[in-house]
């Protein structure tokens, strides 16, 4: 009778989990290394431009002064809101490309990290 368990024996288990205990580290690692990081957006020509980590925190904003228009608040708050929404997706494309470089391609569900 054939016994079951994986292929290779308990052996290979444990390289298998010591493989992804290592590579759980360097997740790890690269996950601190990537909330240090920061992009920058800009939206209306550079009238506005965001600084965020790849934490997602605002580091900074700039407005160019000729943007403030007290007759037209909406603007700036319109450009303000797309160059922070910018630099959130380039801060996620970012997380994104240096986390496939890692896990070669793996397709591992969302949210993991």
């Amino acid at each position: 009778m054939a016994k079951g368990g994986f292929p290779g024996g308990m052996g290979n288990m444990g390289n298998m989990m010591k493989q992804a205990q290592k590579m759980q580290k360097e997740m790890m690692k690269l996950q601190e290394e990537i909330e240090q990081r920061t992009v920058e957006a800009s939206a209306g020509g550079g009238a506005v431009t965001v600084v965020i980590t790849g934490k997602k925190e605002i580091k900074s904003i700039e407005i160019k002064p000729e943007a403030v228009d007290p007759d037209d608040v909406e603007m700036l708050q319109d450009l303000i809101m797309a160059a922070v929404n910018e630099a959130i997706r380039q801060a996620d494309d970012m997380a994104a490309r240096e986390m496939s470089k890692l896990t070669g391609g793996l397709n591992l569900p969302g949210g993991l990290f």
